[in-house]
C-alpha cells in the first residue's frame, strides 16, 4: 500500500467521525513511530526522555531533563508570536537548531519567524520514554487504503463523481441551489485579488531489498539536505508481507500554475490578502467554502471530516427554517 500523497494516519478523539469512517473500512490499530536522522545518528521524535539522553549526553531522570530543558529555554516578556519565538520558550536554542529550524525552513520555504506560534504547539514535547506520536483514542489505517475507504463512501445513488472536470463559477452556480466548494479559496475568484500561497509536495521514489529504515517515517532537520523526510511505505502496512521495499524521498516546494497545493502557508502576522478572500466569500450567496484548501486552514482528516458533516447538518436546518446558508459554516481559525 502506498500512500501516494505522503503518509497519513487516521487519529482522532471524535467517536462521530470514528463511526463513520468505519463504516467503509476496517482500521488496524497503528503505532506511528518516527525518527529524525542526524549525520549518522537517529533521535526519536517527538521529542522525549530518550531524545534528551542522546542529544545531551546525560542519563536524565524525567526530572532531570525536565529542569534542563527549562534551563535551556528562552524566558520571553510577551508570548510567543511566531515559530521560532515558541520554539526557543518551549526547548532552547540549540534542540531548536537541531530539529525545528532546518525542517521548518524546507516545508514552509520561509524563515520560521514568519510561521505562527501554533504550528509549533501542535508539536508533543515529553519527559518520559513514551515516543507514541499521537496521543488519540482511535489511531488506525485503513486495511484497504484510503482510496477504497473514499471509494466506498461515494457509492451512493445520490452522489455522482465527475473526474478531468474544471469548476466554473459562473456556469455552476447557475446549475445548483447551492455549492459546497474545496478548491483553492483563490481559484474560486480566479485570483481576483492576487495568489494565495500554498506549498506543494514531489516524491522520489526507490526500491530496496528487504528493509531500509529503522521507521516508517524518518525526517530529515538539516537545511543541507534538500528533502524533509523519507517514507517507507510498507511499514505503514504492517500486516502485509513484502520482501522488497518502496520508499519516498519528500520535498517541499512552492505551489504555483499547474502544481497540486497540500498546505495553506498561514503567517504570523495575518494576511490583509486572505482577509479579502475571506470578505469576498461572506458576500457570495449560494455557496460554502469547507476544507483545508478553501478555508486555507491546515485541518487534519479527523477535522476535516467532521466540519463536513457539521456543515451537511446545517445546510439541512438552513433548508427546514428557510434560512441562509453561511459561507464558512465553522469557527475560522
Amino acid at each position: 500500500m502506498k500512500h501516494v500523497h505522503g503518509p497519513h494516519i487516521f487519529h482522532s478523539d471524535d467517536e462521530e467521525v470514528w463511526r463513520f469512517v468505519s463504516r467503509f473500512s476496517q482500521f488496524e490499530t497503528f503505532d506511528f513511530k518516527v525518527n529524525a536522522q542526524r549525520g549518522e545518528r537517529l533521535y526519536p521524535l517527538p521529542i522525549n526522555l530518550d531524545t534528551l539522553r542522546l542529544f545531551f549526553g546525560k542519563d536524565f531522570t524525567a526530572a532531570e531533563a525536565e529542569d534542563h530543558v527549562r534551563t535551556c529555554t528562552v524566558q520571553l516578556a510577551y508570548p510567543p508570536r511566531n515559530f521560532e519565538e515558541q520554539a526557543l520558550s518551549t526547548v532552547g536554542p540549540k534542540l531548536y537548531e537541531a530539529f525545528f529550524k532546518g525542517y521548518t525552513q524546507k516545508q514552509w520555504g520561509r524563515d520560521p519567524k514568519e510561521i505562527p506560534a501554533s504550528v509549533f504547539r501542535r508539536l508533543p514535547l515529553r519527559f518520559s520514554q513514551d515516543r507514541t506520536y499521537f496521543h488519540h483514542s482511535r489511531v488506525g489505517m485503513p486495511r484497504d487504503g484510503y482510496t477504497q475507504m473514499i471509494s466506498r463512501i461515494l457509492d451512493h445513488p445520490s452522489i455522482s463523481v465527475e473526474f478531468n472536470s474544471t469548476f466554473k463559477r459562473s456556469s455552476d452556480q447557475r446549475e445548483f441551489s447551492h455549492i459546497f466548494y474545496t478548491g483553492e479559496l483563490d481559484a474560486f475568484f480566479e485570483y481576483e485579488f492576487g495568489l494565495l500561497p500554498y506549498r506543494s509536495l514531489r516524491f522520489e521514489d526507490f526500491r530496496v531489498d528487504g528493509d531500509f529504515q529503522a521507521s516508517p517515517t524518518v525526517n530529515f532537520p538539516d537545511v543541507g539536505i534538500p528533502y524533509t523526510r523519507i517514507t517507507e511505505h510498507k511499514k505503514f502496512a504492517p500486516w502485509e508481507n513484502h520482501d522488497r521495499s518502496l520508499c519516498s524521498r519528500e520535498y517541499s516546494f512552492e505551489c504555483g500554475p499547474g502544481d497540486t497545493p497540500y498546505y495553506p502557508v498561514n503567517l504570523a502576522g495575518g494576511s490583509a490578502l486572505l482577509d479579502s478572500y475571506r470578505q469576498a466569500a461572506n458576500n457570495v450567496a449560494g455557496v460554502s467554502f469547507i476544507g483545508r484548501l478553501a478555508t486555507f486552514r491546515y485541518l487534519d482528516m479527523d477535522v476535516a471530516i467532521s466540519e463536513a458533516m457539521g456543515a451537511s447538518s446545517t445546510f439541512l436546518e438552513t433548508v427546514q427554517s428557510g434560512g441562509t446558508m453561511p459561507a464558512f459554516p465553522h469557527a475560522q481559525a
